[in-house]
């Protein structure tokens, strides 16, 4: 997947017919990062997109630190909902969310690379259920966060005719 420093893919008007669940939501990830000046410039990185699945992950830089000098729990509750976006919105559905909560475990330090991962729960008609856990790089679960999600009218990128 992309990152802030490597170039983007150029993205085709209108996808092609046939594609494997995982490979439209791969292009649609792409689709969505390009257009996601938030995520890139917060220095999240996709790192892996499935059908209903995504991981992503941020560093936590200086200007993230709250008055405790530990990671604003905002910057936290922006990775998890981005990994949230990127696996509701893999089917190339239009998705937002409808309602979500986090919890939060642990206080994140200045330097730690955290890493957010979403899981389908269900999808069912237009509304999906989604789970993130969101790591430091020790691997402790630093928040859960729990993302409804909701389909609306278009895709994001444009189906073939």
């Amino acid at each position: 997947m992309s990152s802030p420093q490597s170039k983007p893919l150029a993205m085709p008007h209108a996808l092609p017919a046939a594609m494997t669940p995982d490979e439209l939501a791969r292009a649609t990830a792409q689709a969505m990062y390009d257009a996601d000046t938030c995520s890139r410039a917060l220095g999240i990185e996709l790192l892996e997109v499935r059908a209903g699945y995504a991981r992503l992950s941020m560093t936590v830089r200086p200007e993230f630190l709250n008055g405790h000098q530990i990671c604003h729990g905002g910057l936290i509750f922006t990775l998890a909902d981005s990994a949230f976006a990127f696996a509701c919105n893999s089917y190339n559905i239009n998705t937002v969310a409808a309602g979500c909560s986090i919890e939060f475990l642990r206080p994140v330090q200045p330097g730690d690379v955290l890493t957010a991962e979403a899981v389908e729960q269900i999808l069912s008609g237009r509304n999906g259920i989604y789970d993130i856990s969101v790591t430091n790089q020790a691997g402790e679960i630093v928040a859960l966060f729990r993302g409804k999600s909701a389909q609306i009218r278009g895709n994001v990128i444009p189906v073939a005719e």
